[in-house]
């Protein structure tokens, strides 16, 4: 089972992404920013990252350049999805030079969110 790890600190979404998610076989875990996502991969391997960009402590940017680099080259390449709600504040560009792979705008589309989540987790 594909685990898949959720920052964000809306538990409406993050609530519903788990619900659609663990429908699809995956196994999910949620934290509600950065820095806690550091914690959980410095414990644990995850297949991939949900991050949302506007987080308190540490956002998803800074989040995902750091992940990118670990030490660890496994962790430091799973695949990142960005969440955002200001998708208009950034580019394509901007998220993938922070490490992205993808991103999705809310309100999340959870077919689109089903679908990249398998795509990159095949």
């Amino acid at each position: 089972m594909k685990k898949v790890l959720i920052a964000e600190d809306s538990s409406v979404i993050q609530n519903l992404a788990k619900k659609i998610l663990e429908f699809q076989n995956f196994e999910i875990h949620s934290v509600k920013n950065g820095q806690q996502v550091m914690d959980a991969m410095d414990k644990e391997d995850f297949d991939i990252l949900l991050l949302d960009i506007n987080m308190p402590v540490m956002d998803g940017m800074e989040c995902a350049r750091a992940v990118r680099a670990l030490a660890d080259s496994t962790k430091a390449n799973i695949p990142i999805v960005a969440i955002t709600g200001n998708a208009r504040n950034y580019t394509m560009e901007d998220f993938k030079s922070a490490g992205f792979n993808d991103m999705l705008a809310k309100p999340l589309n959870f077919d689109a969110l089903v679908a990249l989540v398998k795509s990159l987790t095949e």
